[in-house]
């Protein structure tokens, strides 16, 4: 998908709303209150009705565009720009291409992160494993200065797939529990630095634990690495400063959500099909929710 074949392709509601009628029901409409596939058409209002219980619904009903007076061609758009953009696209940005004001592009921004949370599956075979601090400088402070800073921790399958996410710190305790999350029992290899709190939980019977020793110049023995996680931390901190500038620890998580997406689907040719299935099948994120 290109910018050109997405405005030939979906250029008009009606083409949007038969995609997303695809993609949510490929075997045909099915009530969301009874399970029926006994529907009418009702297409001068765009709407479905249940022959069994009489509910009433759209497409969109019980999405995260449930309700929305945005035009579904400006969805696919927004939708387009967020997991085609490398570094990601800033609310201004995308609100100035659209067509909206600010307020409505930060929230439509953040109900698509919202959505394309990554499946929980383990990560298994060969691991990388490190954490970073995301947050700005601050005046009159040391550089190794980290009170303003927000911990990430990050875990990398060789060839595969990544995880992120938002940690109070980086002690063994939240390492673990984030190990326990991510990473399979029978992991092949755990490959980290040699902060201390990667010492005694990083491997076992299953899994054998090596480490680079950064302090002493030490990034690479052998296939031992962390350069492939740290390659990861790199592109999003790049998207930080150069497409949002600042992100705020209480919306930080949804960030990483979003490139996550689109990290573990950069070589998925079809990344904005998988991201419109996933929307069509995200809860929505109201904007009550997201300022409270």
């Amino acid at each position: 998908m290109n910018l050109m074949a997405l405005i030939e392709q979906f250029g008009s509601e009606d083409q949007c709303r038969e995609y997303l009628e695809t993609l949510r029901w490929p075997n045909g409409p099915v009530c969301m209150v009874c399970g029926s596939m006994s529907i009418t058409d009702l297409p001068n209002r765009n709407l479905f009705q249940c022959s069994d219980c009489r509910n009433q619904f759209s497409v969109t009903s019980g999405t995260i565009m449930h309700d929305t007076h945005l035009p579904l061609v400006k969805w696919f758009m927004a939708i387009y720009l967020i997991v085609e953009g490398k570094k990601g696209i800033s609310a201004r940005q995308l609100g100035r291409t659209i067509n909206v004001a600010y307020k409505t592009a930060w929230h439509l921004s953040h109900r698509i992160r919202e959505a394309l949370k990554t499946p929980d599956a383990l990560l298994s075979g060969i691991i990388e494993v490190d954490e970073t601090f995301i947050g700005g400088k601050t005046r009159g402070r040391g550089q190794g200065y980290k009170g303003n800073k927000t911990v990430v921790l990050g875990a990398i399958e060789r060839g595969g797939e990544g995880r992120m996410k938002v940690a109070e710190n980086r002690t063994a305790k939240e390492i673990r529990d984030f190990f326990d999350e991510n990473i399979s029992d029978d992991a092949e290899a755990i490959y980290t630095d040699e902060w201390i709190a990667y010492k005694n939980i990083a491997g076992d019977e299953n899994t054998r634990h090596e480490t680079v020793n950064h302090s002493e110049d030490e990034w690479v023995r052998g296939d031992v690495t962390t350069n492939t996680i740290e390659g990861m931390w790199s592109l999003f901190k790049r998207g930080v400063t150069g497409s949002f500038h600042k992100v705020s620890r209480k919306h930080l998580e949804r960030y990483l959500d979003e490139f996550e997406f689109r990290f573990n689907y950069r070589n998925n040719p079809f990344i904005f099909r998988d991201a419109l299935r996933e929307l069509v099948q995200a809860d929505r994120l109201t904007f009550q929710d997201l300022t409270r």
